[in-house]
């Protein structure tokens, strides 16, 4: 059975390269055998402010959280907005409070990929950090490598949504790669080793 990978990522704009960074990494471990959901910027925008006291969901809140639910890793995209991670994305993580409950819990025994998308180092370094803070909060595993692009200094993607970037492309695939690696890794593991 192939395992699902969970993509979360992108801003307003259509085709942004935050989303264009997770569908590529996406894309490396649809190549592995994986099957992928990804939530971008045009899902996310839609979504309502997260409201912790309020227990209504709407159907697009309810269809993030079952897939999360159901993930055997993520990949999480963010622009660097002001240093940080943007409103829309973090909207998103927000609401898998709803996962709190849940036997494994939020992110608990998966991978997370994170890629951060930024107009300088600065940013990217600063968001990619608080990114990190919020899977580890979240019981998740961010992978060995973090992928951070500085959209100041290249050309990241072409018109049709592939990477110009060889080297942006390869880090990509090998984010996507320790994710799926992770899961299948996890998966193989016994239950006793799993729940230590």
């Amino acid at each position: 059975m192939s395992h699902l990978i969970v993509g979360i990522g992108g801003t307003t704009r259509p085709g942004s390269s935050s989303e264009l960074a997770v569908r590529t990494a996406l894309a490396a471990t649809e190549r592995r055998g994986a099957r992928t959901v990804h939530f971008g910027g045009d899902f996310l925008a839609a979504l309502p402010h997260y409201a912790p006291e309020r227990p209504e969901r709407t159907e697009e809140q309810k269809r993030l959280v079952e897939a999360v639910r159901q993930a055997d890793g993520l990949v999480i995209g963010s622009p660097g907005y002001h240093g940080g991670i943007s409103g829309l994305v973090k909207n998103a993580v927000d609401l898998l409070e709803d996962l709190r409950d849940d036997q494994r819990v939020y992110f608990d025994g998966r991978a997370v990929g994170l890629v951060v998308t930024a107009a300088g180092w600065q940013a990217c370094g600063t968001t990619l950090s608080a990114l990190r803070n919020v899977v580890h909060a979240m019981r998740g595993w961010p992978t060995p490598l973090g992928v951070t692009l500085n959209s100041a200094r290249t050309r990241l993607f072409e018109a049709d949504g592939t990477c110009a970037d060889s080297a942006a492309a390869d880090q990509l695939a090998m984010l996507g790669g320790q994710v799926h690696d992770f899961a299948l890794r996890h998966a193989a593991a016994p239950a006793a080793v799993r729940a230590a």
